[in-house]
């Protein structure tokens, strides 16, 4: 993939232009980890980029971003740029195109994530990131009372990296995510749930939480039951101790799944009728939480006599048949009345035991 990124910077610069590999890529190269992003910027116009990339894509191209596959490799390409206005503390209204990299530099959030690469594979510094990655500092670009102003959604991801990086905050940009914390609630709840959840599901959460709860963030973003918070593996897992369904963005599955985690919560997990109620992968995340160990609740849920009621050796017609009835509400009942005696091995699974606890019954 780097070389192919370096393959399209000559690309561009063999057509007149400056390009450079940035952000994330460099920063991660540098500290030798594995990252399969690779964003790049370029003085060329989307217009241009166009021409060069016959089958690029445009998807935002306002804010001057472009789309190219390139050798079968996926690129973004950001024209370098100036943002003049910003909307409810999120997104540049106004940008200018400009011609210069280092301008283009100072309008992005931390030192770290300004480092560049140049078509023969040379490091960039122009804003002393380098710098900040040896000390393990999270450092704004410019002042951070008006970069956290401009846009909140910096305060989160200073968090996550911070986390995720295991690096310290500047003393000046805590000192102002303290004070602007507030500025969350104008965020959309689909962008802090999905900062939120890289920050979740990484080796070092307990850092990214302890941070929030030091700074206050906890009560802009809404998440009261973060004090006794469980990190577990799976992000429902923790999205339900949260109990926040109801305020942040869940499609429709997520949620029958967290109203499922919570339901089992205040239950036996290893009651074998639970188990076959709620599933296997339903019952592994209440597991986590709750430190059962999960080949226990493996070894449990694979010797039910049953996972499912298609597996009843009787069915719906050899029932209707058994009684010389039609099919009706007493159908549920009696299915119902199988699956949980089957479960609990008060009766076994054998058509020929079935049809005599029927009749008996």
């Amino acid at each position: 993939m780097y070389n192919i990124a370096l393959k399209l910077l000559h690309k561009l610069t063999d057509n007149g232009f400056q390009a450079y590999i940035v952000g994330g890529y460099t920063r991660d190269l540098i500290l030798d980890r594995k990252t399969t992003d690779i964003d790049v910027c370029t003085n060329a116009t989307p217009k241009q980029l166009k021409e060069i990339f016959k089958d690029s894509m445009l998807p935002n191209v306002e804010y001057g971003s472009v789309t190219v596959i390139y050798h079968k490799v996926r690129f973004e390409i950001t024209t370098f740029r100036k943002d003049i206005k910003y909307e409810n503390h999120r997104l540049p209204v106004k940008i200018k195109y400009i011609n210069s990299l280092i301008e283009d530099l100072k309008r992005r959030d931390f030192t770290i994530n300004t480092l560049c690469i140049d078509q023969d594979g040379n490091i960039i510094d122009l804003l002393n990131g380098r710098c900040d990655i040896d000390d393990k500092i999270i450092k704004m670009v410019g002042n951070p009372r008006y970069k956290l102003k401009e846009d909140a959604l910096r305060i989160l991801r200073a968090i996550r990296f911070a986390t995720i990086l295991n690096f310290e905050l500047d003393p000046k940009l805590k000192k102002y995510i303290k004070k602007y914390g507030y500025l969350l609630k104008d965020l959309s709840y689909f962008r802090k749930k999905e900062e939120l959840e890289k920050l979740f599901l990484s080796s070092n959460a307990e850092v990214g939480i302890k941070l929030l709860k030091e700074l206050k963030l906890d009560k802009h973003l809404e998440l009261s039951n973060l004090e006794n918070l469980k990190i577990v593996p799976s992000i429902l897992g923790i999205w339900a101790q949260l109990d926040v369904e109801k305020i942040y963005t869940f499609n429709n599955n997520e949620k029958d799944l967290i109203k499922l985690i919570k339901e089992l919560l205040n239950k036996d997990v290893l009651d074998e009728f639970n188990l076959y109620k709620y599933g296997l992968y339903v019952s592994t995340i209440v597991g986590e939480i709750k430190d059962i160990n999960k080949k226990i609740i493996n070894q449990k849920y694979n010797d039910l006599p049953i996972t499912n009621k298609k597996e009843i050796d009787i069915s719906a017609k050899e029932i209707c048949d058994l009684l010389n009835k039609k099919p009706n509400s007493f159908l549920k009942q009696i299915i119902e009345d199988l699956e949980y005696n089957i479960v609990v091995k008060n009766i076994e699974n054998k058509k020929e035991v079935l049809k005599d606890y029927i009749q008996n019954k």
